[in-house]
């Protein structure tokens, strides 16, 4: 497998800051907008996405946790024996802005089951989407609101999304998953053609 860096911990950082501003600008007012970080390398993302906006605007904004897990539609597929991150909601959601947080945006599986998640949570006023890297692929009809990158790869392709607080550092990378291996020339009885 080979890999390519394509993004780096100030690459990141500056990303996460133009998120912030756009956040800001797009919502007018924070003070109904709470950040929900889908486990696991969403809740980080929205910590420093909330950490900015309180160091621009001085608004601390409410930060949460979002499990996933038991609202996939590939539940029976998954091991079960796997963790189930909790969900942890800071204040009441009911009429609130919902900024879901998550790392990558792939086929729209996953927030499909974050907003299912959310609505056995409460009622929203509305929730928009920010996600560290958009790859494209989609399988549902969901889009991102604020997309640090976006990274059209093809489906052999893995995005590794790691950060300081889950991984001890922070990078984003390419993973090509097709194994390299030597192509066999094809003979016909015998001859190499």
């Amino acid at each position: 497998m080979s890999e390519k860096i394509i993004m780096t911990r100030d690459d990141i950082r500056r990303t996460m800051v133009r998120i912030a501003h756009e956040i800001i600008e797009r919502n007018k007012t924070a003070k109904h907008l709470i950040l929900m970080g889908v486990h696991t390398r969403g809740v980080p993302l929205a910590q420093r996405l909330a950490a900015n906006i309180e160091r621009f605007e001085g608004l601390k904004i409410p930060v949460g946790a979002l499990g996933i897990r038991l609202h996939r539609d590939n539940l029976t597929l998954l091991n079960l024996q796997s963790v189930i991150h909790s969900t942890d909601i800071p204040v009441d959601i009911d009429g609130k802005s919902i900024m879901l947080v998550d790392a990558v945006l792939y086929t729209g599986r996953s927030i499909r089951a974050a907003m299912d998640a959310l609505a056995d949570l409460g009622r929203p006023k509305s929730i928009q989407l920010a996600v560290l890297v958009d790859r494209g692929h989609r399988e549902m009809p969901i889009h991102t609101d604020y997309a640090g990158k976006d990274i059209p790869n093809s489906k052999h392709e893995e995005i590794q999304v790691q950060l300081e607080e889950t991984d001890n550092i922070d990078r984003v990378a390419i993973i090509d998953t097709i194994n390299e291996q030597p192509i066999k020339s094809k003979t016909l009885r015998g001859q190499d053609i």
